[in-house]
């Protein structure tokens, strides 16, 4: 047992301090409609499974090609845990700490609260291809909010639920801008509250803990790299691209998993390559983007192959989701280390913390705490032949996103 740093009880009075807080926005945001999966005893490896839903493609003639009806599905897997555990001895208990439990309590519950908030909001970075930001403008007004939700929408969205995270440190000068404006009512809103609050039928939220993604060597050079060959799978998609122009050669850490991508306008003998919208596959106004889904090291010869997400496609089927085909001299750019808030729609952020069994012989309880959003196992008692009175406070938990209805947002670190 560590050593405990204490005092005795007739030396302070409780100071009534309040408790540091995050903005727990993601944890208090998620979707958690598995409500039976998380009444349920469960383990780490657990998983629920959720329904997408279906997509097709039309065929531009009366003679029918039959098409494969594909049910698409998506895991949320129980992987994470973690816990907050201390220790007295009988009489530290007895003398110092037994009407001091509470605030003990109440502390590790906040620090289990952040570190799951930060976990799921990992999914900023992980689970999302398209994006709003280039890493070194800041996004610090409603003009850029409104065109990020543009382009989210113009790639075609849910239209209920939109929900928008912001890096706290953005929200003042994005309310001064809005402040500018001949806005009236609105105005009065946010001078009031000093929130972005509701905009463009988006709810927008701030966190001052969204992550930050460190960039390859790539991204951290601001490299231009030009296409030199494609992976295709047995549908014709494109799942790898081998890449020319590398910052330097043999180069481990030339992409990092999770690097983002865009493929750059106006070069010389090519179109510009624009995402067909999810639904109707016509060409939207939106950049084609994605996501590394894998570390990648560059070559000798200054190339690097990227295993990418999702898979570009053509040819006409349901996940055809590009406008012309990836051939060699195309070009892209690569993000620099960034803090990655997101846009989302549609309660498609799932979070699952399922009950854990109960610690026998130890008096267990598990709870839902209203105020972090975390539901969590307590257990407590003495350790055998040890004086030692111990408690532990522990959790697990899994979370996902559905890529195709997030976009990522893009603020300098």
């Amino acid at each position: 047992m560590a050593a405990n740093i204490l005092v005795n009880v007739q030396t302070y009075q409780e100071s009534g301090l309040a408790f540091m807080q995050n903005l727990n926005c993601f944890v208090s945001t998620a979707n958690t409609r598995f409500r039976e999966f998380e009444k349920m005893e469960a383990n780490l490896g657990s998983t629920v499974t959720f329904d997408l839903p279906p997509r097709f493609v039309t065929g531009n003639s009366l003679v029918v090609s039959f098409q494969p009806a594909d049910q698409r599905i998506q895991s949320l897997t129980v992987d994470q845990q973690e816990n907050v555990s201390y220790a007295f001895s009988a009489q530290q208990f007895i003398f110092n700490v037994e009407d001091y439990m509470e605030k003990y309590g109440k502390g590790a519950i906040k620090e289990l609260s952040a570190k799951i908030e930060i976990n799921v909001a990992q999914n900023c970075v992980t689970n999302t291809y398209r994006f709003y930001g280039d890493g070194v403008t800041p996004i610090n007004s409603y003009n850029q909010l409104a065109q990020a939700l543009s382009l989210f929408r113009n790639y075609g969205s849910i239209t209920h639920d939109v929900k928008g995270y912001l890096s706290d440190i953005a929200v003042a000068q994005i309310v001064g801008t809005g402040l500018n404006q001949f806005a009236m009512k609105r105005n009065d809103d946010i001078a009031m509250s000093w929130e972005v609050g509701e905009f463009s039928r988006c709810e927008w939220y701030q966190s001052n803990l969204l992550p930050v993604h460190v960039a390859g060597t790539e991204g951290q050079s601001g490299s231009t790299l030009t296409v030199v060959s494609t992976t295709l799978d047995s549908f014709g998609a494109v799942t790898a691209i081998t890449f020319s122009g590398t910052h330097s050669a043999t180069d481990a850490n030339s992409v990092k998993q999770y690097d983002k991508f865009e493929f750059n306008d106006g070069v010389s003998g090519f179109p510009n390559l624009r995402y067909l919208t999810f639904v109707g596959h016509t060409p939207s106004s939106n950049s084609v983007q994605f996501q590394a889904t894998a570390d990648a090291a560059s070559t000798g010869g200054s190339q690097v192959t990227v295993q990418i997400s999702p898979a570009l496609q053509v040819n006409q089927t349901n996940y055809q989701n590009i406008s012309v085909p990836i051939v060699a001299g195309m070009q892209v750019s690569v993000l620099p280390t960034h803090r990655a808030g997101m846009i989302t729609a549609g309660n498609s952020l799932f979070l699952a913390m399922p009950t854990l069994p109960d610690q026998t012989p130890f008096p267990t309880g598990n709870a839902y705490d209203p105020d972090t959003g975390v539901s969590l196992r307590q257990y407590y008692g003495a350790q055998f032949g040890q004086n030692s009175q111990a408690m532990v406070h522990d959790c697990i938990w899994g979370s996902t996103l559905v890529a195709e209805n997030s976009m990522s947002l893009i603020f300098p670190v």
